[in-house]
């Protein structure tokens, strides 16, 4: 035993983790024999009984490092039980069970692991690191519970250094049957544009540049498998990652599966028991198909990435979102961590969607980019439009457009046309993004707004429609920015574009400096 154990300290030490496992294991084994018939013995000595019970204690603990090291949290997490079991202020299974906690959400747990250690005299040599934890956790379980995130200083840096660290949140949201597709996420009340709805940490990622060569597609083949791996990882290695994983649909019987309770994504959630069903790599392969999100230069746009930046990655509760054209939702993505703040305003028992391809564009072209996603849009906003599009007039302001007549004339032809039909509200902004390209080359030339003056609509009107339609987006506000900016921007002007920059950037960024810094970001960018 004693040379198992020197055999299984020195693989630790040499960081050889899946050998020091096996070598403790077989310690662990002969430990748990040895104390068996120890204590079944009619006169078993006491001291040896202590010795072997500290012994086992600490090769438990030592295997849970070794263990959490190669991922494999859950067994981990057991052995670091069974050590606290034998003796319950055991100072390194609790800083062991503390890290693997907090690396698994559960921030309150894991700062109750820190405390108890901290009064360890072993804590002494450790206090700054182990302070360093307790305030950590202190911070993400006040975030997690009350949804109180700030990226303003990380903003106001230029970005430099880490991304933030993020708790888990999960805000004013419900899984339910949708009448879009299967099951969505809806609000539970009612949510101002710029509210945090989410904040959830990917189960695995894969990212790079990709070049705009040949190569390209063959990157991305690499990477998706890369990706595939790390998760089929991530669910042998954690019984609640499979689980989570398990809720989320394959594409199949989409109408047969139930809805998910919430407490189930919370950072606080019990602890499942062992699932009964094996790990089928085929249907995490489909659950990826259905349920990955694209991380392009788009959604990170924030972070000033390089414009061939390309990420994918599987955020379980993100993926419950279901696509609409007229989106009320946007994600930014921080890290591993993806957020997802109400881009417009939001009432009580809506589905919570968000746009998977550019809704700034006409029916013909959203129907084309959804056939690539497998699914036909049904949304409000696209059955509106196809009863419109049937209009004459309708198809000679697209073939127009497409032939190069000058955009001014668009316009005006477009907005005439939704005086006659008597197209309100809504239907107006729908219709004003559907044709966003035309108002956005018109408005960013001084040529068309001299020669249609106002013939056709202000600025801030088409905004304000557009963004009440389908959400703000970075070239919306764009449009409302560049208007100003040769005359001055006025208060009112500038609160306007501090609320549009709220529903594009989120409520995220508390600091009015740091959303001004965004915002002359978005005017820079092309």
């Amino acid at each position: 035993m004693q040379e198992l154990r020197f055999k299984a300290t020195e693989l630790l030490l040499r960081e050889e983790w899946q050998e020091s496992v096996q070598v403790y294991t077989q310690f662990i084994n002969l430990c748990q024999d040895q104390i068996s018939v120890k204590s079944h013995q009619n006169h078993p000595d006491p001291d040896l009984l202590t010795k072997l019970q500290k012994s086992l204690c600490l090769a438990l603990s030592n295997r849970a490092e070794a263990l959490s090291r190669l991922r494999d949290l859950t067994g981990a997490l057991k052995d670091c039980d069974q050590a606290l079991k034998i003796e319950s202020t055991h100072f390194k299974s609790l800083v062991c069970k503390g890290k693997i906690l907090l690396s698994l959400n559960r921030y309150s747990m894991a700062l109750d692991c820190f405390k108890t250690a901290v009064l360890d005299p072993q804590a002494s040599g450790n206090l700054e690191t182990l302070n360093g934890y307790v305030q950590k956790c202190k911070k993400l379980e006040f975030q997690s519970r009350t949804g109180a995130f700030d990226l303003s200083d990380w903003i106001l840096s230029g970005f430099r250094g880490k991304s933030p660290e993020l708790a888990e949140y999960t805000g004013p949201v419900q899984i339910k049957r949708s009448e879009l597709s299967g099951r969505g996420l809806f609000a539970t009340k009612n949510i101002d544009a710029g509210t945090l709805l989410l904040v959830t940490k990917a189960i695995a990622t894969e990212r790079g540049i990709l070049s705009s060569e040949d190569s390209c597609e063959n990157a991305r083949l690499v990477m998706w498998k890369n990706f595939v791996d790390k998760v089929v990882d991530s669910a042998t290695m954690c019984e609640r990652t499979h689980h989570l994983i398990s809720t989320l649909s394959s594409g199949e019987d989409e109408d047969k599966l139930e809805a998910p309770e919430m407490s189930l994504f919370r950072p606080e959630a019990e602890e499942i028991g062992e699932l009964n069903e094996k790990l089928d790599k085929v249907k995490i392969l489909n659950v990826l198909d259905v349920n990955s999100l694209v991380e392009e230069s788009v959604s990170a746009k924030v972070l000033g990435r390089n414009s061939d930046y390309y990420g994918v990655g599987l955020w379980v509760l993100a993926s419950f979102i279901n696509h609409s054209c007229n989106p009320n939702a946007r994600r930014l993505h921080v890290g591993d961590h993806v957020l997802v703040h109400a881009s417009r305003d939001v009432k009580a028992g809506e589905e919570i969607t968000f746009a998977y391809f550019d809704v700034l564009s006409p029916l013909s072209k959203r129907n084309e980019m959804s056939k690539t996603w497998g699914f036909h849009c049904s949304c409000k906003r696209c059955k509106f439009e196809e009863e419109m599009c049937s209009k004459q007039e309708m198809k000679e302001i697209e073939i127009g457009l497409e032939r190069g007549i000058d955009v001014g004339s668009a316009i005006f032809r477009l907005e005439e046309g939704m005086r006659r039909w008597m197209v309100r509200g809504r239907g107006k902004g729908y219709m004003r993004a559907s044709f966003w390209a035309a108002y956005f080359e018109a408005y960013g030339s001084e040529k068309s707004v001299t020669r249609w003056g106002r013939r056709i609509p202000a600025v801030d009107i088409v905004v304000d429609s557009v963004a009440e339609a389908v959400g703000c987006d970075e070239r919306v506000l764009k449009v409302f920015m560049q208007a100003f900016k040769g005359n001055g921007v006025s208060l009112v002007d500038m609160e306007k574009s501090l609320k549009l920059g709220r529903g594009v950037h989120g409520k995220v960024v508390k600091k009015q400096q740091a959303l001004r810094s965004l915002l002359d970001f978005g005017t820079h960018d092309a």
